[in-house]
């Protein structure tokens, strides 16, 4: 009985925490009035979904695909100003209380979009190393 009230105050609490960063918009006013540390700031605060998660039984791809939506949601608004509009329409916690909620209510049951979402970036990080690593080697080439 006891766990089972734990289960949904945590839930509740992850609502709340959404409600405030995302509804209210203070991820974005963080970051506008603290650039850079405020989108740190809130991208910590925002993991607690992602420990709300782990409590609950949901497959570590599906954390994974969340630290993916604040990993984001912290590249995005760290662009000065753009990056802060930008923040309005990502709402990474919302996206993440999507998945939280979804993955409880289904037992923890990860789906095929969760394991495209977390193949496809690593595939993008990749090919954006092997870019790097190609324009270094070109330029070494065209400097000796």
């Amino acid at each position: 009985m006891i766990a089972a009230a734990r289960d949904t105050s945590d839930i509740a609490a992850a609502r709340t925490l959404v409600r405030a960063l995302d509804t209210w918009h203070l991820d974005p006013i963080i970051g506008l009035f603290v650039p850079g540390l405020g989108d740190l700031i809130t991208a910590a605060v925002g993991a607690f979904l992602i420990v709300v998660a782990g409590r609950h039984g949901v497959p570590a791809i599906v954390m994974a695909r969340m630290l993916l939506n604040l990993g984001i949601d912290v590249a995005i608004g760290v662009i000065p100003l753009v990056g802060d509009l930008a923040d309005v329409g990502y709402r990474a916690n919302k996206k993440n209380l999507v998945l939280l909620e979804d993955r409880t209510a289904r037992g923890g049951k990860a789906t095929w979009r969760d394991w495209a979402a977390v193949v496809g970036a690593g595939a993008l990080c990749l090919g954006a190393i092997a870019g790097v690593v190609r324009l270094f080697v070109q330029l070494l080439g065209a400097v000796f």
